[in-house]
């Protein structure tokens, strides 16, 4: 999986977007609300990616920040929404907006993005509703990338637990407990699944 990639933004034509890492140049597919934060051609750039693997396309999806790439991920799930839908989704509401639209069973304002009807808006809230926390960041959060370097390692343990299915709250408490200040990721994923398993 391809998690970031950072390199000189070469071919700027929304969605389209082209990255050249050390001579290689990676085409990307990203949401206008990504391609607005974009510096100008021939500067640097460095953006969140979502490999999406099919039997007779491998497209790389680029994201300004990790609560984009989030809600994507999260889009992706639902019945019906594929990856051009959400990408028209992201382009036409903020992460904060949407998630507000959600939690208030705002379909109107659903509605109003191209290839959203009525139907989907619902399904939207339905499907979404749980995914979506409390918290002020609407359930998206991950941590910044550092500029010229992956996540931290706690972030990283923060990722794998979500996708090993626990909830991110539950992952944050799991966390919380844990040591990481100067810990691996695999350090802080063996002590915190450890601490979490059923004693005998």
């Amino acid at each position: 999986m391809i998690g970031f990639v950072r390199g000189i933004l070469a071919v700027k034509e929304p969605p389209l977007l082209v990255v050249d890492v050390n001579g290689v140049g990676y085409e990307l597919e990203a949401p206008l609300s990504t391609c607005l934060q974009l510096p100008a051609l021939g500067e640097e750039v460095q953006l969140r990616t979502h490999l999406l693997v099919r039997e007779d396309q491998h497209t790389l999806f680029g994201f300004a920040s990790e609560r984009e790439r989030g809600l994507f991920r999260s889009l992706l799930k639902v019945s019906g929404v594929g990856a051009k839908l959400a990408i028209t989704i992201l382009s036409g509401i903020s992460v904060d907006d949407f998630a507000q639209a959600i939690q208030t069973e705002d379909t109107a304002t659903l509605v109003r993005m191209p290839g959203v009807g009525r139907k989907t808006a619902e399904r939207l809230i339905v499907e979404m509703r749980d995914r979506i926390s409390q918290s002020a960041d609407g359930g998206f959060s991950g941590a910044a990338l550092p500029a010229g370097a992956g996540q931290s390692a706690r972030s990283e343990a923060y990722t794998a637990l979500v996708s090993l299915g626990y909830k991110p709250a539950e992952a944050r408490r799991m966390l919380d407990k844990a040591d990481s200040e100067s810990a691996s990721t695999e350090e802080i994923l063996r002590a915190v699944l450890k601490s979490a398993a059923p004693v005998n």
